[in-house]
Formats: structure tokens, C-alpha cells, sequence
């Protein structure tokens, strides 16, 4: 029987590295992440127009290590996961990595000290590169420095690529450890941290098979949803492999307000650590996970948006009760109760106060004005029996009288506005309203012009003619300062 030799031409694994990596600067996170995994405590990174430095204070290696360090796909990190000093997750796993960088550089030196051995290895991709079937790299033995402790330090000289600090940073607080206890990292002096986002938190933590998923969801203020892509980071051992939405992408605008993190270590990643291997039975059932947290999610996303759609909600109409109750102050035969008393005690400007509703509720009714309503006609049966939990309700007092308004939900299909008694109802899912709340002004104005009419056809009901010019009248002087 015959064999035959398997032969790889060792230019090709500069070819191969540089296509397992889909961005050159992925290699400056790989050789980061080596120091972690060698129990650094700090990585100064230092960049500029012709070099590359990462140095860190970790262990170093001997002449064993080094050895160990240039085998292709080295098995050390897999039969030893964890680092010896402080028990860290290793990240790496391919040892492939330091031919890649020589996709963005022409020269590679790995400067190295354990103890009282020292040593500069020298990979230059011109010689490697010669034909030949040996494959060698020059070792010269150094003299150990005290001063400089264990560690490791690598240089990327020659780039063949320019890298853009703040390219380089992005880089780093994505792909980089940077929460984890004892381990910092600079970059051209100054310390790079990890992304801080202010915003409602939800929390989650979801048991598999495989091993559990915890993280959190930040929904961020509609101020501040622009910026970075939405979506969360799925990180492996601390590190962010890919971005995903996990169906969020069908929620419309509001996406653009997630951010976070998801960690799942167990989940199988592909060799340049951009994605993951989907159809593994890890990832199926870490997607089963991400939606049930997504579920929880879009609740609580669902309910901030009503509050802040409240608050604007009630922002608008305090304004436009202020004014109107100014315009009734300057047109006092417009009130349906009367001339309004100037100078009432507690009565605020000439005698009219926005004062809050009466709110009991989910199951709420409003009641403001019943009296008024009794002297004036028979008892009728009310037309809304129950607000929402969202309803937003002021009173308008006009001396001893006044009324009420409520914005609530009545459906796209209901009317804009109307009355019972002395009680406005004001139709927030009516499309004019959804669309003039898209600036404050316009809420405000769209508000106002609302109760004025209403006003106004309490005054005389049968004359709608001269509702519309009372109405034009109370706007007018709503909004003309001064």
C-alpha cells in the first residue's frame, strides 16, 4: 500500500488568514484578547502611521510557549479553557490569527519575557513568502529586563493600511473584555471603556440545555435613539460576535431605541468570530430564548411609549386650557356660565385655574360638571362610561363653574371631539390628532382649537354659525401675546 503526503504551500496561510478576517483591524482584538487570555491586567495599544504596538504585563511565554504559540490551530486553549492566574474564559481558539495580520503589514515581531527568559521572534511576510519547504522564523535569545516584568509585546510594523483611532477604539469596545475585573485597556494613552447607555433596563436571565443566557435590554429616550445601529450584542466569552434584532426589525420606528447585551458562551462561533454557526442545536435554542426575552420586551417598550405619548399629551393640554382660559378672561359673554369673576382668591390669572381631574383609575368615569349639567337639563345617559388607564383629564374652574376636558382613546373610526354636559372629550387615535402631535406647537394649537369649539357650542348649540365665529375669536386671542 501507498501514501500519499499532504503539502501546504505555507504562503497560503497568509491567504487564509487574511479571508478568515472580514476587516484587517479585527487582528488588533485578537492580539488584545491574547493578553487577556495570558492573564493580563493591562494592554497599552499604541497606533500610528507605520506601527502597530500592543504590549501587556501578562505571563510571557518560554521557549516552550513560543513554540507553542506558532503551531497552526494549537489545541492548548481547548484542553486548558481557563487562564492559570485568575480563571478567565479563554477567548481564543484558532491560532490563526498571527498570519492574518500579515494582511495589513509587512513585517510581525512577538517580543517576549517569562522569568528569566527572554526572546524576539522576527516574521517578515517577504521571507516567508520564498519558495522553500522548510518553515522557519528567526529566534534571538534576549537578555531579560527586570524592569520590564513578564509579558508579551507585539509589533506590526510596515502597514499596508491606515488605522483610524477612533475606527480602532470602536473596535476594541466591541470585541474586547473590557467589563471584566483586573483588566484595562489604553489606546495612545488614554484608557478605553465600555459603552455606557442611559435608558429603561430590562434585565434578563433564561436557562437552555446548552448552558444559561443573561444580559440586559436597553430601551433608550426617543432623543437619543439615533447614533450606532440598534440592535444587541451577542457576546461570546465577554466579546461581541454580531449584532441582532431577533425580529425587532418588524416594529417599525421604535427599533431604532434598542440597545444591549446578550451573553451565551456555550454558542459555536465561526472562525473569524463574526457570526455564528445558526444551524447548531446551540444556536437554535438560544432563539428560542431571545424571543421569549423579546416578547417581555416590546410589553415594556409598549408601555413607555404610552407615558411619554401621556405626558405630552398632558403637557399640550395645560397649555391649551391656559389659553383658552386667557382668551375667556378677554371675551367674558363667550363663557357658557357667565361672565367670569376678575380677581377671584385663588383663582389665578383673573379668576381661571387648570386644576388635575378627578381620577379613580382604570374604571374611572368623569364627573366634573355634574352639578352644572342637572340645572341645566334632564339627566341624559352619559355617552363614555370608562376611560383608559392613558386617559389625560383637567379641569378648567371659571369662577364657581367650569369644565372639564379628557384626552383619551375612542379609536381611529370615532369622532374628533365631543361633549357631554360640561365635559370635552378630545379623541387621541383620531389621524388628525396622532398628526399634529408630531410638533408641540401644532399639539398645543390643535388642542386649543378643539376646546374653543366646543366652548363655543355650549353657548348656544343651536346656532352653529356663530359657534364657528366665537370659536375663530377665542383662538385668536389664545394665541396673540400680549
Amino acid at each position: 500500500m501507498e501514501f500519499l503526503p499532504v503539502a501546504v504551500d505555507k504562503s497560503h496561510l497568509i491567504t487564509i488568514g487574511e479571508r478568515l478576517y472580514s476587516e484587517s483591524i479585527e487582528l488588533i482584538r485578537e492580539l488584545v484578547n491574547n493578553a487577556y487570555d495570558a492573564d493580563a491586567t493591562e494592554v497599552r495599544v499604541a497606533v500610528s502611521d507605520d506601527a502597530i504596538v500592543v504590549e501587556d504585563n501578562g505571563a510571557g511565554m518560554d521557549l516552550e510557549g513560543l513554540r507553542q504559540y506558532f503551531v497552526i490551530g494549537s489545541p492548548e486553549k481547548l484542553q486548558h479553557p481557563r487562564s492559570p492566574r485568575f480563571g478567565r474564559d479563554r477567548i481564543g481558539q484558532f491560532g490563526i490569527g498571527k498570519f492574518a495580520t500579515l494582511s495589513a503589514c509587512r513585517r510581525f515581531e512577538v517580543a517576549t519575557q517569562k522569568e528569566a527568559f527572554a526572546a524576539r521572534v522576527i516574521f517578515d511576510k517577504e521571507e516567508w513568502t520564498h519558495p522553500g519547504s522548510e518553515w522557519r522564523l528567526p529566534l534571538e535569545v534576549l537578555p531579560p529586563d527586570p524592569g520590564r516584568g513578564d509579558g508579551t509585546t507585539v509589533r506590526l510594523r510596515d502597514l499596508t493600511r491606515r488605522f483610524e483611532v477612533a475606527e480602532v477604539e470602536r473596535c476594541l469596545v466591541e470585541g474586547v473584555p473590557l467589563k471584566a475585573p483586573n483588566f484595562t485597556v489604553s489606546l495612545n494613552g488614554r484608557r478605553v471603556r465600555p459603552k455606557s447607555l442611559a435608558g429603561h433596563r430590562v434585565p434578563f436571565l433564561e436557562g437552555t440545555p446548552f448552558g444559561p443566557i443573561h444580559g440586559e435590554v436597553v430601551i433608550l429616550p426617543a432623543s437619543a435613539a439615533g447614533g450606532e445601529a440598534p440592535g444587541i450584542e451577542v457576546k461570546v466569552k465577554q466579546v461581541t460576535v454580531r449584532r441582532e434584532l431577533f425580529g425587532a426589525e418588524q416594529w417599525g420606528k421604535a427599533v431604532a431605541r434598542l440597545r444591549g447585551e446578550a451573553h451565551a458562551d456555550f454558542l459555536p462561533v465561526t472562525t473569524d468570530r463574526s457570526g455564528f454557526v445558526v444551524d447548531s442545536q446551540e444556536y437554535q435554542a438560544f432563539a428560542q430564548a431571545m424571543q421569549r426575552v423579546m416578547t417581555e420586551v416590546r410589553q415594556v417598550l409598549g408601555r413607555l411609549t404610552g407615558q411619554r405619548e401621556r405626558r405630552a399629551a398632558s403637557r399640550a393640554l395645560n397649555d391649551a386650557l391656559e389659553r383658552i382660559a386667557r382668551a375667556l378672561l378677554k371675551n367674558p359673554d363667550y363663557s357658557p356660565f357667565g361672565a367670569v369673576p376678575a380677581g377671584e382668591e385663588g383663582g389665578g390669572a383673573g379668576g381661571a385655574t387648570v386644576t388635575p381631574g378627578r381620577r379613580q383609575g382604570a374604571g374611572r368615569t368623569v364627573q366634573a360638571g355634574a352639578a352644572e349639567t342637572a340645572k341645566k337639563a334632564p339627566r341624559k345617559r352619559p355617552r363614555v362610561k370608562r376611560l383608559t388607564p392613558d386617559a389625560v383629564v383637567r379641569r378648567l374652574k371659571m369662577g364657581h363653574w367650569g369644565i372639564s376636558c379628557c384626552l383619551d382613546h375612542f379609536g381611529e373610526d370615532g369622532p374628533e371631539c365631543f361633549s357631554e354636559g360640561t365635559v370635552v372629550y378630545i379623541n387621541r387615535d383620531h389621524p388628525l390628532y396622532r398628526r399634529e402631535t408630531k410638533k408641540a406647537d401644532t399639539h398645543v394649537m390643535h388642542v386649543a382649537r378643539l376646546l374653543a369649539q366646543e366652548i363655543a357650542l355650549m353657548k348656544d348649540p343651536r346656532n352653529p354659525r356663530q359657534a364657528f365665529e366665537r370659536q375663530s375669536r377665542l383662538l385668536r386671542d389664545a394665541f396673540i401675546e400680549g
